[in-house]
């Protein structure tokens, strides 16, 4: 059998015995800390590792966040623009079209020929602001694919068929009727 370092260097009597435990005992020193070394140093890169993908998820949630504000603030200024180009000059007079907003009548001051328009749907109301504004149709359209809140009044045109089920289907409203 072969004898390990330590007995050899005793039975040659380089060593004594005290200074082989010593030695020994330093060994093992060094060997508990190098495993304890690399434990923290592991446990510091798996800490670390750890930080890095929350910080990553959270910068994606609010880089999401930013995405949706950016989409909110274009399609706002879409729907400006779109109100700002196609609407119908601002009406004076003593003839005023009623409609509810928020649980609130409103009115807008109307021609016969635009309070005609707006009742066969021609024509729609929508808010702009802390106003109201008179736009054609396919407009008025084209902002409810975009924000249906926006959009006030817009009734389906007169040429329409009636829904189905509707019991009143067979009568036929008079075009002179004023309400």
């Amino acid at each position: 059998m072969a004898l390990s370092l330590r007995e050899q260097l005793l039975k040659a009597g380089l060593v004594n015995q005290k200074q082989a435990k010593q030695a020994e005992k330093q060994q093992k020193k060094q060997k508990h800390l190098v495993e304890k070394g690399q434990q923290e140093v592991f446990e510091k890169n798996a800490a670390a590792k750890q930080a890095q993908a929350e910080k990553a998820a959270r910068d994606l949630e609010l880089n999401r966040i930013q995405q949706e504000k950016a989409q909110q603030k274009a399609q706002a200024a879409q729907i400006k623009q779109l109100i700002e180009h196609s609407r119908l000059p601002k009406l004076t007079g003593d003839d005023y079209y009623n409609f509810v907003d928020h649980k609130k009548v409103k009115r807008i001051a109307v021609n016969p020929a635009v309070r005609d328009k707006l009742s066969r749907g021609q024509l729609a109301i929508v808010r702009n602001g802390g106003s109201y504004e008179i736009i054609p149709r396919e407009a008025a359209l084209k902002i409810v694919e975009r924000d249906k809140g926006r959009v006030i009044l817009l009734n389906q045109p007169s040429g329409a068929a009636p829904e189905e089920g509707d019991p009143y289907a067979a009568y036929q409203i008079p075009d002179d009727l004023m309400w």
